[in-house]
């Protein structure tokens, strides 16, 4: 199949539409960000590479890096993770508090915040030093040394992010967090400040189309393992547009609010969009429609 000409042919489809969503502005740094950006990334299951656009040019990839913090923290707990976390959708935005209060604590999966905290809070207990460790987990996986925080991402999100310290103090009112709030938020930021390419991140998600095998051949995930996590990301990974992604796309895959996506066909192929202006509910406008015309093109999705 023409890969390359595909990408092109989607890539100058949506380059120049009048809309490309707005670049969120509660996190200050990713608002200085150019709408105007977008990047489409390939690599097949055998290793093929395929990109046009921005696909080479590090961005924020936020939310994105709660499917790598969820790798890494079953490698430490296995299936007993399941006991602080649900793996049920939300159906609500990604910082949505009620449902937390309701539901005694237990967030409803691992992708929405208070999800996310709580595998921080997991991390956090068994990491000698989280973030550096973490951020080895990322480059080791991708083979890539040169993967990085971005430091003012960080401190940008740390400012701003009144409900995040909402939810994690009250996780801790229910008995689901054992380390101390502020220490958890603080890698929980810097998790989601992971500063990548399109390319960077379709190398460090292939494991998900390899049975938890990354693209050297180094087990990361057991093929269960591996496959929860692809169910999570179809059923979870765009908040309470999960079900618009399924129908529309039909991959699993993660957005982020840095602009970014990443969609996955186990034994096919994994692919990452990057266009920084989000629609109403807080994914990539252009990302969503380049994925939805990449598998119409290609008849390449898991339905």
């Amino acid at each position: 199949m023409e890969y390359q000409n595909i990408l092109e042919e989607i890539h100058d489809a949506l380059k120049n539409v009048p809309d490309k969503g707005t670049v969120p502005s509660y996190i200050p740094e990713l608002e200085k960000i150019s709408p105007d950006r977008l990047g489409l990334y390939l690599l097949t299951w055998n290793k093929e590479e395929y990109g046009t656009g921005d696909f080479d040019i590090p961005f924020s990839i936020q939310s994105i890096s709660k499917v790598l913090s969820l790798a890494k923290a079953l490698n430490f707990t296995g299936a007993d993770l399941w006991k602080r976390v649900d793996v049920e959708p939300s159906g609500n935005p990604f910082n949505f508090l009620s449902l937390l209060e309701l539901e005694k604590g237990i967030p409803r999966n691992p992708f929405i915040n208070a999800g996310a905290i709580v595998v921080s809070d997991i991390l956090l207990s068994h990491l000698e030093d989280p973030k550096r460790d973490f951020l080895n987990y990322i480059r080791e996986l991708a083979e890539d040394d040169s993967i990085t925080y971005n430091e003012s991402v960080a401190r940008s999100e740390k400012a701003t992010g009144f409900r995040n310290a909402a939810a994690a103090n009250l996780l801790k009112s229910f008995g689901n967090m054992n380390n101390k709030v502020d220490d958890v938020l603080d890698f929980y930021y810097y998790q989601c400040s992971l500063s990548m390419t399109c390319k960077q991140l379709a190398r460090t998600f292939y494991m998900f189309t390899n049975s938890g095998k990354n693209a050297t051949g180094k087990t990361f995930l057991t093929p269960s393992q591996a496959k929860r996590i692809n169910a999570i990301m179809l059923t979870c990974g765009f908040y309470d547009e999960a079900g618009e992604f399924a129908f529309e796309v039909g991959l699993p895959g993660k957005s982020g609010v840095g602009g970014g996506i990443v969609a996955i066909h186990p034994e096919k192929y994994c692919m990452v969009t990057w266009s920084p202006g989000l629609n109403e509910k807080g994914n990539s406008l252009l990302g969503m429609k380049a994925l939805e015309m990449f598998t119409t093109k290609t008849g390449l999705s898991i339905f």
